[in-house]
């Protein structure tokens, strides 16, 4: 059940920039982010319906995958956040593999069992959540078939 929709790009242009080279070499190029891997998630904007794309860090654990709402440490989540909040289904291209999966929040011992993970993909996640008082969201996407 592959998202459907327009797409719009966002307005950031270093994100626009990376998906677009991603997703025009079918994840040949474009899978590295601030020197670590990275994936392209894909979902439905909460409020305008359209297909929103942003590179974000790889973090999995071989079959599931997390996505950080870190936004540097900002005091508020990115848009993303929201929009998988609403609209749970989403799309996750890794190289050249795209599938669905379903997103959601976790928290507790779960939470921090992927925290470890998402800091050994990229150490800067505890500089992130030191920076802001926020907690940031961590969810976890497991494949639908």
């Amino acid at each position: 059940m592959p998202l459907e929709g327009e797409y719009e790009p966002g307005t950031w242009d270093i994100a626009r920039d990376q998906v677009e080279l991603f997703e025009s070499t079918n994840g040949a190029e474009g899978t590295v982010l601030n020197g670590a891997p990275c994936v392209i998630l894909t979902n439905l904007g909460a409020k305008s319906g359209k297909l929103r794309k942003n590179p974000l860090i790889r973090v999995t654990d071989g079959t599931n995958y997390a996505v950080l709402g870190s936004m540097g440490g900002a005091p508020k989540s990115p848009n993303w956040v929201t929009n998988i909040r609403t609209n749970p289904l989403v799309e996750l291209q890794d190289g050249p593999v795209k599938r669905d999966y379903l997103a959601r929040e976790v928290e507790g011992d779960e939470r921090a069992e992927w925290w470890g993970r998402a800091t050994e993909a990229w150490p800067a996640y505890d500089d992130y959540q030191a920076k802001t008082e926020r907690v940031i969201p961590v969810f976890v996407l497991t494949p639908v078939d």
